[in-house]
């Protein structure tokens, strides 16, 4: 039976990451200046972070039930086995959109092989979780080989971030206004992390380079097996600082691969130019 995975794009993979593997990326949609964009098909992170700069707001939206109930249905046509890792759902309604399609194809198609994951998980910590389950099914691993080590990974994915400007993050309802203009004028950098799918803010730093030397102490707490893994690096078209954090990381430890890409449109809408994000298996 053939294996198909699904995703969407809050997953952060350009399509180069994914050439070859059985895997297909559904967009999210992005709205700004009265127009909506399918994410990674006809707008990039690039274009997104333009506008912020620029002051416009950016708002983003789920993937439909109608494009799952058309993806679900034809799977369970060609009787096909379908995996779907879903974006965190503390961070969109993405995933229970999923569920409701799956319980509506499965009332028409009852032998329907669908299994809809909640990762947690969000951008390239998500996007790990990702490759590598289109990696076991290129490899002809079985579906329930697959699964196993996608629900491991996502309750293992630790995500340390930062942002450049708290005022994103408080249009997004994570900080106050206050908090938000007192950590612009002092520089203040939060840490972040995720904690069950959700946002959660851990420390204050002051400067751009104590915030990096933090990240990879926080690392260094988290996880004591960092040699054999493939890490991951997110930016908010900073690539400058992400290649700094890499450094930074390969000096002290003999990780497989660091793999370094753009925060996507979607997930940028939110968190806005500057955002820098570390991701990694803990213990």
């Amino acid at each position: 039976m053939t294996i198909r995975i699904l995703a969407d794009s809050a997953c952060d993979l350009p399509p180069e990451r994914l050439a070859g593997l059985p895997v297909e990326v559904l967009p999210l949609t992005v709205q700004y200046d009265n127009a909506e964009y399918k994410d990674q098909v006809d707008i990039s992170p690039e274009t997104v972070y333009s506008a912020m700069r620029k002051g416009e707001i950016i708002k983003t939206a789920q993937v439909s039930l109608q494009t799952f109930l058309t993806i679900f249905q034809e799977a369970a046509k060609e009787d096909e086995t379908l995996i779907y890792f879903a974006f965190s759902s503390g961070l969109s309604g993405t995933f229970s959109t999923a569920k409701l399609a799956e319980q509506q194809t499965k009332e028409k198609y009852p032998e329907a092989d669908l299994h809809i994951i909640d990762t947690k998980c969000a951008s390239l910590g998500y996007g790990l979780i990702v490759l590598k389950a289109g990696q076991m099914a290129a490899e002809g691993m079985d579906a329930s080989e697959i699964i196993k080590h996608g629900i491991d990974q996502s309750a293992r994915m630790e995500h340390i971030f930062t942002v450049d400007d708290l005022e994103f993050l408080y249009r997004g309802g994570r900080v106050s206004k206050t908090a938000a203009f007192i950590g612009t004028m002092l520089k203040i950098k939060p840490l972040l992390d995720m904690e069950d799918g959700k946002l959660v803010p851990r420390e204050k730093i002051r400067g751009t380079k104590r915030v990096l030397g933090r990240m990879v102490e926080v690392m260094e707490e988290r996880s004591h097996n960092l040699e054999g893994q493939t890490i991951a690096i997110s930016h908010g078209d900073c690539r400058e600082r992400a290649e700094q954090l890499a450094e930074m990381i390969r000096d002290k430890h003999n990780v497989k691969d660091i793999v370094i890409e753009m925060v996507g449109a979607v997930i940028g809408a939110h968190s806005g130019p500057g955002t820098l994000a570390l991701f990694f298996l803990k213990d």
